[in-house]
């Protein structure tokens, strides 16, 4: 979000589920208020219309997932996931994967996820957590037959600056703008191929 932003984009910013403190991050990296998409809370024949609401007069509308793509209200199917949601609003699903440990074997778990339910659109996939050009290389390689277009990798961080919401409390630590600016690089590295 923090790229396209960045790239002049006006970017409206949403997030499944109930979430409050993902939101505000969207926020601070849009310029735009962020909004949840909740099927459970507020009806699933809401969530288009809210979504319209939220991206009338934007460029691209970026819709952040919630836990796996397939969960939602425990016990209750389908009930608020992304997977839901991305059939509601026929979107296509970005697919961020943990490339790590693993070569070829990314593109089985690419293939469970594109064919798990055919009603949803895996429109791309990014690698995450690479561990080298070479791996990055074998990784492609092994997705080159599944249909599903690489969008970009990113390598594996050697720290994190992000700070962690570990309460009902989410505080900005000091030096935060300058933290949201050094996630905001790293992703627009990562998202130059999109």
């Amino acid at each position: 979000m923090a790229a396209f932003s960045a790239a002049g984009l006006a970017v409206s910013p949403h997030k499944v589920g109930p979430d409050y403190i993902d939101p505000g991050y969207h926020a601070l990296a849009t310029g735009r208020p962020g909004r949840n998409l909740d099927a459970y809370l507020c009806g699933t024949e809401l969530i288009a219309p809210l979504f319209a609401h939220g991206a009338a007069g934007c460029d691209v509308a970026v819709v952040e997932g919630v836990m796996g793509m397939y969960d939602g209200a425990s016990g209750q199917g389908e009930l608020a996931s992304t997977a839901q949601i991305a059939k509601v609003l026929r979107a296509p699903v970005v697919l961020v994967v943990d490339a790590s440990s693993q070569s070829r074997s990314v593109a089985a778990l690419v293939h469970g996820f594109a064919s798990w339910d055919p009603e949803v659109r895996i429109g791309g996939v990014i690698l995450n957590k690479v561990g080298s050009a070479r791996h990055e290389e074998l990784l492609r390689e092994a997705l080159d037959e599944s249909g599903v277009p690489v969008l970009g990798a990113l390598r594996r961080p050697s720290r994190c600056g992000r700070p962690r919401a570990t309460s009902a409390w989410c505080r900005w630590p000091s030096g935060g703008r300058k933290r949201l600016d050094a996630v905001a690089g790293a992703g627009g590295a990562g998202a130059g191929g999109l």
